[in-house]
């Protein structure tokens, strides 16, 4: 089959198309023939090694264990594991897999579900990874309840074009913090506020809100909670600054040891992969609620160039790479 390969880490220039074997399955998994897959900003960090503190965690210290990128998958079951039993041959999938980048890839049972009938194979790819952040981050972490007030720091992108949605959805009054030119975006996506970051400082404290999440953000601890409410939540989502070592975790792990010590309630989100919340997701989807923002696909070729368009930051929602 034709995959993304990459064999060590370093810049877009480690990733080559190649011909490779099919991956094989465990008994738990299914084989799906990827129709198309997602891209979020964790390729990123699997492709580079850093922040370094990935590689003690298990990614791979010299390179990445997983040659094949790509989590997030929609396509079609073509082999099932002996001990499956929600999946058939034929059956439209999406969800997590190993290796997505790929014309296949296989995939626990425990992290696909059944497509929506509504989305194309290039929308249901998109969602997984960042939909499952979104919900979590909100429901979980967020402990979110209707009516209260949201700010999302990073609205536009893949996690945080879910998260307006889905906040929206579950009844809080949303503000989202973009760009100039992707603040129309943020309002369709359901915020009843948006702040322009580039022209108004979102901790100039005219508004208070009970719930921030901040999605790969680097707002100070102290300038987030000047305007949290006296008992609210600030849930940071991921972390593109900080050091080589750490990285945005270093950010993430000093809300966690400063909480037990304040009124507000400071906390990180860690996704958990699996189909359990895919369900609701599906459920949001079919009743117009969510809908994918999917900026374009990329052909398998040309992975590197969306690795570098994301990077850029100039994505509004998602970007499908099609094999």
């Amino acid at each position: 089959m034709r995959a993304i390969v990459q064999k060590r880490y370093g810049e877009t220039d480690v990733l080559h198309l190649e011909e490779t074997s099919r991956p094989k399955i465990a008994a738990d998994e299914v084989l799906v023939r990827v129709r198309a897959a997602g891209l979020d900003r964790g390729t990123w960090h699997t492709m580079t090694g850093r922040p370094y503190l990935m590689r003690i965690m298990g990614f791979g210290f010299r390179g990445p264990k997983n040659r094949v990128p790509g989590l997030d998958v929609a396509g079609t079951v073509v082999e099932v594991g002996v001990s499956v039993t929600r999946f058939a041959v034929g059956d439209q999938v999406f969800g997590i897999s190993r290796g997505s980048f790929a014309a296949y890839a296989a995939a626990r049972e425990d992290k696909l579900a059944l497509k929506p009938p509504s989305l194309t194979f290039e929308q249901a790819a998109v969602v997984p990874v960042s939909g499952i952040t979104a919900l979590q981050a909100l429901r979980d972490a967020g402990r979110l309840q209707p009516g209260q007030r949201v700010l999302i720091i990073g609205a536009s992108g893949g996690v945080g074009s879910y998260a307006v949605q889905i906040a929206a959805a579950l009844g809080a009054h949303v503000t989202g913090v973009a760009s100039t030119a992707k603040l129309d975006l943020v309002r369709s996506l359901g915020a009843k506020h948006v702040i322009d970051y580039t022209r108004e400082d979102f901790a100039d404290g005219a508004a208070h809100y009970d719930l921030i999440l901040d999605i790969a953000g680097n707002s100070t601890i102290a300038r987030l909670r000047r305007v949290l409410t006296p008992r609210g939540t600030l849930v940071i989502v991921g972390g593109e600054n900080g050091g080589p070592v750490t990285g945005g975790i270093g950010r993430q792990l000093r809300a966690i040891a400063l909480s037990p010590f304040l009124r507000h309630r400071l906390t990180m989100q860690t996704t958990k992969e699996r189909a359990s919340d895919l369900e609701p997701l599906t459920n949001l989807v079919e009743t117009g609620r969510i809908v994918p923002t999917l900026e374009r696909a990329y052909p398998l070729e040309e992975v590197p160039q969306a690795i570098r368009h994301l990077q850029a930051g100039t994505v509004r929602g998602k970007i499908a790479i099609v094999p």
